[in-house]
């Protein structure tokens, strides 16, 4: 069991992971003020993150998405690779599911939006740290919603998907962006572009997300497996 404020037990210990110095100034400034949670360290992007996790071994993480040298994505993947038993929270600005799903399949057990409350952040530390799951309610209220549109009618599409569009598929189903599908596949982004527009088509979906899920309920991608290109 995590830590309470007032007790012996020894505070939760934190790692923040930011580019902005005033978020981590005042994320550190809430934890530490409210007793049970001391912050090792901070990391001003997604290198230091991964080289502080690695020395300090930090109980969870506090990880922005977005950051320079190595965005929060791909240190959340790092350090569960290198640090498995830390935890880690994306807490983010950004409410797009893509993102979500990246940062949880590289293996966040969290993901918050920074207009959670004090109260709301300082529970869901304590409860990853218990080896809890957290998706903030209204990117979850929106990821359910869209998976009932994308499996409400399964097997509709009019043809199969070609290897190409399945190789896309499975890309988009692990968050990449078009970008990242382009030089993963050696596309250009326009023939990304055209590919998700006929993917849309055949499997009667109107966005990415529903694609992703569609494809993750039939099976064609998993979220524990490296993407397949090609």
């Amino acid at each position: 069991m995590p830590p309470k404020a007032g007790t012996s037990a020894p505070p939760i210990r934190l790692l923040i992971a930011d580019d902005h110095t005033l978020v981590r100034q005042g994320l550190r400034q809430l934890c530490e003020g409210m007793g049970g949670f001391s912050v090792v360290a901070e990391a001003a992007n997604g290198a230091q993150a991964v080289a502080l996790a690695r020395s300090t071994r930090p109980e969870v993480i506090l990880m922005d998405i977005i950051m320079p040298e190595s965005d929060g994505v791909e240190a959340i993947r790092q350090i569960m690779h290198e640090t498995p038993t830390s935890r880690i929270i994306a807490l983010t600005m950004y409410r797009e599911e893509q993102y979500m799903l990246a940062a949880v399949r590289a293996g966040a057990r969290g993901y918050l939006l920074k207009t959670v409350d004090a109260a709301e952040l300082l529970a869901a530390i304590e409860a990853v740290c218990r080896g809890e799951y957290l998706i903030d309610p209204i990117i979850a209220a929106r990821v359910l919603s869209e998976l009932h549109l994308a499996v409400s009618a399964p097997h509709r599409y009019a043809e199969p998907l070609t290897e190409s569009e399945m190789a896309v598929l499975r890309l988009v189903a692990h968050g990449l962006d078009n970008q990242e599908i382009a030089q993963a596949l050696n596309y250009s982004v326009y023939t990304v572009a055209n590919r998700l527009r006929t993917i849309y088509e055949k499997l009667q979906v109107t966005n990415r997300t529903q694609a992703a899920l569609y494809a993750l309920r039939q099976g064609w991608a998993a979220l524990d497996e490296p993407p397949k290109q090609g």
